[in-house]
C-alpha cells in the first residue's frame, strides 16, 4: 500500500515539472554534491526508504516548502515503516499539512522554462527557514566559482536546475526573500551565460532580463551590471556594446563594487578598441585598473570570483592589441610572469589573448608556445569566447604552423 508521506514526496516532484532524474539533479544543486540518484528518488516514491533529515532539508529546499514540516511527515513515515505497514487512514489535520505542502510548488510548474517560472515567483512572499535560504545562496556562489572549470555543456543542467531550486523556494521567502531574489538573478545570469556560450541566443536574452528584474525586485544595481555586461558579448552592433556597458558602470559605483567595477571598465576599453576609439580605451582602461587596486575578487559579490588578476591582464593585453599600443609586449612579459607554469582557472580567455599579444608583438617563438597551451585548454573546455579567439591565433600564426592555424580554425567553426 502506498505511503502518503511517499505520495507527498511523489506529488511535490511532479508540481515541480521534474521526472526523477531531474529531481535529483535539483537537490544535489541545493547540497553541493552529487550523490542523489534517480534510484534513490524511485526508492522514495515507492517507500522502499525514507530520507535522512539531512536529506529532507535539501528536499524542502529544492522543492520551497517548510523543512520542519516535511520533517514531522517523515517521522512520522518512519514510525510507519518500524511498525512494518503504511498506514492507510490518516487524521484530517495530516491531510491538511500534505495538501498546503504539495501546493507549496505550485509556482514552480507555473510556466514552461525556468526563467518564466522565476518571473512568476518574484511576486510571491511567504517564509522558508533560515538553513534552507542560506544553502540556496551559498550554492548559487559556488556554481559562479565552478564556472571557471566546467564547460558550458556540464554545467547547464547544474545551473538551471539551482534556478529551479530558488524559484520554489521565493513564494515561502519572508524575510529571506531580497537575499534569495538577488541569488536568483546570479544564478539566472549565469544561465544566460553559459545559453549564450552554447548559441542559445533567444534563451540567454531571457535570462538576462529576469536577471535585471530580480536587480529591481531587490534594488541592487550590481546585478542589472552583471545582466547588461554579459548581455554586451552579444550585442549585435558596437554602439550597443558600449550602450550597455555605460549603463553597466552606472550600476557598480560605490562602496563593495570594486571588482565589479574594473571588469565592466574593462570591457568598455575592450570594445571601445574594437570601435577604434582610442582615447576612450585607453581611458577606461585606466579607469578599470584604478578601481581593481581597490577589489577584492573573493570577497565582494559571488559573480566577480572570476575577475582575477589573469582576466585583468586579459583585457588589457586584448586593448593594447587592438589598439597596436606598445605598451603590448611589456603588458605580455607581466601576464607570462604571472600565469608561470599553471593554467589558472578560467585560462582559455587569458591564454588566448596572450598568445594574440604576442604574436603581435613580434615574440613567435613565445606566441607559438602559448598557443598550443591555448589549443589544449580550449578543446579541455570549449566556449564561445574561445572559439572567437582561436580564429584570432589562427590568422596570426606563422607560415611554419600551417597544422596548427589549420586546427585552430576548425576548432573556432
Amino acid at each position: 500500500m502506498p505511503d502518503p508521506f511517499a505520495d507527498l514526496l511523489l506529488r511535490l516532484r511532479q508540481e515541480a515539472g521534474r521526472t526523477q532524474e531531474e529531481q535529483a539533479d535539483a537537490i544535489n544543486a541545493v547540497s553541493g554534491r552529487d550523490t542523489m540518484t534517480r534510484r534513490e528518488i524511485s526508492r522514495y516514491e515507492n517507500f522502499e526508504n525514507v530520507p535522512t533529515n539531512h536529506t529532507i532539508a535539501h528536499i524542502a529546499a529544492a522543492c520551497g516548502v517548510p523543512f520542519e514540516e516535511l520533517q514531522r511527515e517523515a517521522k512520522a513515515a518512519r514510525a510507519r515503516k518500524r511498525k512494518g505497514h503504511a498506514s492507510a487512514e490518516e487524521d484530517q489535520d495530516a491531510v491538511k499539512r500534505r495538501t498546503l505542502l504539495g501546493g507549496a510548488a505550485v509556482g514552480v510548474s507555473a510556466a514552461a522554462e525556468p526563467w518564466g517560472r522565476l518571473a512568476f515567483a518574484l511576486s510571491k512572499g511567504s517564509k522558508i527557514d533560515s538553513p534552507s535560504a542560506v544553502a540556496l545562496i551559498d550554492r548559487a556562489a559556488e556554481l559562479h566559482v565552478q564556472e571557471l572549470n566546467l564547460s558550458a555543456r556540464r554545467l547547464q543542467r547544474t545551473v538551471e536546475s539551482h534556478l529551479d531550486a530558488i524559484t520554489a523556494a521565493l513564494p515561502r521567502a519572508g524575510e529571506h526573500e531580497r537575499a534569495l531574489t538577488i541569488a536568483a538573478g546570479e544564478t539566472a545570469a549565469l544561465a544566460g551565460w553559459v545559453a549564450w556560450d552554447l548559441g542559445e541566443h533567444d534563451k540567454a536574452d531571457a535570462y538576462y532580463k529576469v536577471t535585471s528584474q530580480c536587480a529591481t525586485t531587490a534594488g541592487h544595481p550590481p546585478l542589472r551590471a552583471l545582466a547588461l555586461t554579459y548581455s554586451s558579448y552579444g550585442a549585435s552592433t558596437p554602439k550597443a556594446k558600449l550602450e550597455f556597458l555605460s549603463r553597466a558602470a552606472s550600476d557598480v559605483r560605490g562602496h563593495g563594487n570594486a571588482t565589479a567595477a574594473a571588469w565592466v571598465l574593462g570591457r568598455h576599453a575592450e570594445e571601445a578598441a574594437a570601435a577604434g576609439d582610442e582615447m576612450g580605451a585607453l581611458r577606461a582602461l585606466e579607469r578599470a585598473r584604478f578601481a581593481y587596486d581597490f577589489a577584492d575578487h573573493t570577497n565582494e559579490q559571488a559573480w566577480v570570483r572570476f575577475v582575477t588578476p589573469y582576466r585583468m591582464d586579459s583585457l588589457a593585453l586584448s586593448v593594447y592589441g587592438q589598439l597596436g599600443r606598445p605598451e603590448l609586449t611589456a603588458t605580455a612579459d607581466t601576464a607570462v610572469d604571472r600565469l608561470g607554469d599553471e593554467l589558472p582557472d578560467g585560462g582559455v580567455v587569458v591564454l588566448g589573448d596572450l598568445a594574440s599579444a604576442l604574436l603581435r608583438g613580434g615574440d613567435v617563438d613565445q606566441g607559438v608556445y602559448v598557443s598550443r597551451q591555448f589549443a589544449a585548454a580550449a578543446q579541455a573546455k570549449p566556449n564561445t569566447m574561445g572559439k572567437e579567439r582561436a580564429s584570432t591565433i589562427a590568422a596570426s600564426l606563422p607560415d611554419s604552423e600551417q597544422e596548427l592555424s589549420r586546427h585552430l580554425r576548425q576548432f573556432a567553426s
